[in-house]
């Protein structure tokens, strides 16, 4: 089913707001008619914003943002991440995600930063806003959202792909953003990802793919399960260097303390993601 992408982008601004209010205002504890004062907006109002954009309460999605309850799912997450790891696969949570499959740019690719290839880009809206996607023939080479100006993330898929033939096509990418962010689980084409890294970084990048919809990990959980116990930090700037935000699930990697943590496209953005997916898996009957 094809999502309203303008509504949902619309939408995502006031949560966003929200989540920010809550950020900066969590030692008031506010309450229902507080935060929803934060968006302009009556409790009545603020409940059909929720109800059109995620289909959970207000009161849902304070209770989620608890540091407490980021603690509940770390804890909930060891089993079924354990035999997602041990099979390579996204286990229970595979219904909720897609499937994505990775390509790595060759060595020889790699040092000639994407001459002779073509890469199709275009801004669109989504449900976290709008974003940037940009497709060449190998496949999804970056997705990206705006914090500021659209034209930092076109400076930086320039410089990511510096000898590449970009292209702004926004009919190809508005087609593919409606198969990623679709409005059902039929079972669809597997999405190809063609991704520009150091091998370390394709391993954490595969990693987190594995990690299953509704579901967080550690850090230090990722760097055990890529055999590098001791590259936690490696790890954190690899996971903040993921080219193709949402499709490589770098927001289910929280701070083992159960803390969000900074998120290098927001941290509501963040929280906003796995709060649209924790819905997604619990509406499931």
């Amino acid at each position: 089913m094809t999502m309203n992408l303008e509504q949902l982008s619309s939408d995502y601004r006031r949560i966003e707001t929200a989540i920010n209010y809550l950020e900066t205002h969590h030692r008031e504890q506010p309450d229902l008619q507080s935060v929803a004062a934060a968006t302009n907006l009556s409790e009545y109002h603020f409940q059909r914003l929720f109800s059109r954009w995620v289909g959970i309460s207000p009161k849902r999605f304070l209770q989620f943002l608890t540091k407490e309850h980021a603690k509940q799912l770390l804890a909930q997450s060891h089993s079924v991440l354990d035999a997602s790891f041990e099979s390579g696969m996204s286990g229970p949570g595979r219904l909720h995600d897609l499937f994505v499959q990775c390509e790595a740019v060759t060595p020889g690719e790699y040092k000639q930063h994407g001459a002779g290839i073509d890469i199709q880009y275009g801004f669109h809206p989504s449900p976290f806003g709008e974003c940037l996607l940009a497709v060449s023939d190998r496949g999804i080479t970056n997705l990206m959202f705006v914090r500021e100006t659209s034209k930092n993330l076109l400076d930086e898929l320039q410089h990511r792909w510096k000898h590449a033939n970009l292209v702004q096509n926004q009919s190809k990418t508005g087609e593919m953003l409606q198969h990623i962010f679709r409005d059902d689980q039929t079972p669809q084409a597997p999405l190809h990802l063609y991704l520009k890294g150091t091998n370390f970084q394709m391993k954490v990048w595969e990693a987190l793919l594995r990690i299953p919809s509704g579901q967080v990990i550690s850090y230090e959980a990722i760097a055990t399960a890529i055999n590098q116990p001791t590259a936690v930090r490696a790890v954190a700037s690899a996971v903040g260097k993921n080219p193709v935000a949402y499709l490589i699930p770098c927001h289910r990697v929280i701070r083992k303390s159960g803390a969000f943590n900074e998120y290098r496209w927001g941290s509501a953005r963040k929280k906003a993601m796995l709060l649209w997916e924790d819905s997604r898996v619990t509406a499931t009957p």
